[in-house]
């Protein structure tokens, strides 16, 4: 009995045609692509959704690490489109975690109808143009097949875990796990030795969520980032009341902001503050929220160094503070670079986990791991044995995924080699060649709250395709000269971008990964302006076509 499935069968949002042919397949059941299939199926499209996964929710899916939370305010990071979900939908915390994350994503997709649309278990191997017909067929390694008119991959940008090769990693007899690909079923830490390779985001979280459950815990430290406190706390019930009252300015704010969050703009430069005041206002900011630290901080604090400098000396304080053995403190205060050089994790009790005679720190730049063995870590120190590693060392960001879908374009053009020197894309939306594949929340895309921005790329899609339709046309495809100018808008030296290019918002990370802008630094200003002219001017940066004229065209 064969496995293959084919879901071309008709669509409750609209009918497939006789032939079986869908308007849209979406790749991907996170924020944008649960997104991407509510617009299609209101548009009354024939959708389909395929999900690698068993469950909805993309990245709080997958990464269900212990104390896994957003450091976007919750109520900023789910859906606008829907006045009554705002009102039904209840966040607990300012910073949810993820099992309250994903409840969401799954009473969203409920309350919308939308699982019925969505193939779960559906990894897609491969997605291939017919130039003949102007459509693609999408292949899953389940063998789930569906024949679309376009494809809207939204599988967003930290969605392929990276492991750095080390010697003898596969020899390891204990547990391994990667946070991104944490197991449903709980782990037991309990009198275990444990060693985390890697302190972002992830890392940043998992220290003190398992600290005291541990027999030790051994951290291995590649580079120190500047981490701050996080400062969650519940959401009261005057502040829900607020919250649900005010949901037309909220939604008006965050559909405008440029950081996609709430926050307000300090129009205050640190320069014009005197040194007394600068340090009450650094205090101020070190117990603000979240994002705010960046947002909310002195205007010139990204690209005045000297006021960077001193906040960064103020943040060292804090940790020489916090971290009783000097030693340690020394190793987690950074030495190569400012604020925001790197994408700034916040934790909670990160610092004062180090003071438990649990958790050590092995900063990797004086002590490298020289291999794996059968029973744990092997530095140029010795040997330190394990029953569990985590690997908290993030993923292949930006065009990771996509790079993976086996996308062939026109003539059998293979996305990743088109891609091979960086991506190439229009609006981070869309790729010459490739016509009627579109890739919302991707790279060149956003510069802040991403699900604010991927909102205004997805809504982008569905007008284009939308456009198409009405129009009478089969094919949508940029122009090469609206990719070049964008991607070399993205690479810029005039697009001023505060991260290191050491960064994994580079790519740099990766071993053999081309160095090259994945984020957007002109902003999202500059994005909604150039999508408002594309759609006054009736899509002109891209060629339309029908079947049959659009090898032409």
């Amino acid at each position: 009995m064969s496995n293959t499935t084919n879901t071309t069968t008709a669509a409750p949002g609209g009918q497939a045609d006789p032939a079986g042919l869908l308007d849209v397949v979406v790749i991907g059941a996170g924020v944008t692509g649960i997104y991407q299939l509510y617009l299609a199926r209101e548009a009354g499209l024939s959708a389909k959704l395929l999900e690698a996964g068993s469950g909805v929710g993309g990245v709080w899916y997958w990464n269900r690490y212990p104390e896994a939370r957003f450091d976007s305010e919750s109520y900023t990071y789910g859906y606008l489109f829907s006045k009554e979900l705002w009102e039904e939908w209840e966040w607990t915390e300012q910073y949810a975690g993820q099992p309250e994350i994903e409840r969401y994503f799954n009473y969203v997709v409920d309350r919308f109808d939308l699982r019925r649309d969505i193939v779960f278990n559906a990894k897609v191997a491969s997605a291939v143009f017919d130039e003949g017909t102007g459509t693609w067929t999408v292949t899953a390694e389940n063998g789930t097949t569906v024949r679309s008119r376009f494809v809207v991959a939204a599988t967003g940008n930290l969605s392929v875990p990276f492991i750095p090769a080390i010697k003898g990693r596969e020899d390891f007899r204990g547990e391994q796990y990667h946070t991104s690909r944490w197991p449903k079923q709980p782990i037991d830490f309990t009198g275990k030795r444990v060693a985390l390779v890697g302190t972002g985001s992830s890392g940043v979280q998992v220290v003190p969520a398992i600290a005291d459950d541990v027999a030790c815990l051994t951290v291995y430290q590649m580079k120190a980032d500047w981490v701050t406190p996080l400062n969650n706390r519940p959401i009261t019930d005057e502040e829900q009341a607020s919250l649900k009252a005010d949901f037309e300015r909220i939604r008006d704010t965050l559909n405008t902001s440029p950081s996609g969050f709430l926050h307000a703009m300090n129009p205050v430069s640190g320069s014009e503050v005197g040194a007394e005041d600068r340090q009450e206002f650094y205090e101020k900011i070190w117990n603000s929220p979240g994002f705010t630290k960046l947002t909310e901080h002195y205007r010139d604090m990204t690209y005045n160094p000297e006021i960077n400098a001193e906040w960064c000396d103020f943040m060292a304080g804090k940790i020489r503070s916090i971290v009783k053995d000097p030693v340690t403190a020394e190793n987690l205060v950074p030495k190569d670079g400012g604020y925001g050089a790197r994408r700034p994790p916040f934790g909670t009790g990160y610092f004062e986990a180090y003071n438990k005679p649990s958790v050590s720190l092995v900063s990797l730049p004086e002590e490298p791991i020289v291999r794996f063995t059968e029973t744990g870590i092997e530095t140029s120190e010795g040997l330190r044995e394990y029953d569990i590693v985590i690997w908290g060392t993030g993923y292949d960001f930006g065009t990771g995924a996509l790079n993976r879908l086996g996308v062939r374009g026109r003539q059998g053009l293979a996305l990743e080699e088109y891609w091979a020197n960086g991506p190439r894309t229009y609006l981070g939306v869309a790729t010459a060649g490739f016509p009627n594949f579109f890739f919302p929340g991707g790279p060149h895309g956003a510069l802040g709250n991403n699900p604010r921005y991927a909102g205004d790329q997805a809504d982008f899609t569905h007008d284009a395709i939308v456009h198409a339709r009405d129009y009478g046309y089969d094919v949508i495809e940029v122009k090469a000269s609206a990719e070049k100018e964008w991607t070399d808008l993205m690479n810029s030296p005039e697009s001023f971008s505060i991260f290191q290019k050491a960064s994994y918002f580079y790519g740099a990370n990766i071993p053999g990964k081309a160095v090259s802008q994945l984020l957007n630094p002109t902003g999202r200003w500059k994005l909604q302006e150039l999508i408002g002219e594309v759609k006054e001017n009736d899509f002109n940066t891209f060629d339309l076509s029908r079947t049959g004229t659009a090898a032409d065209a």
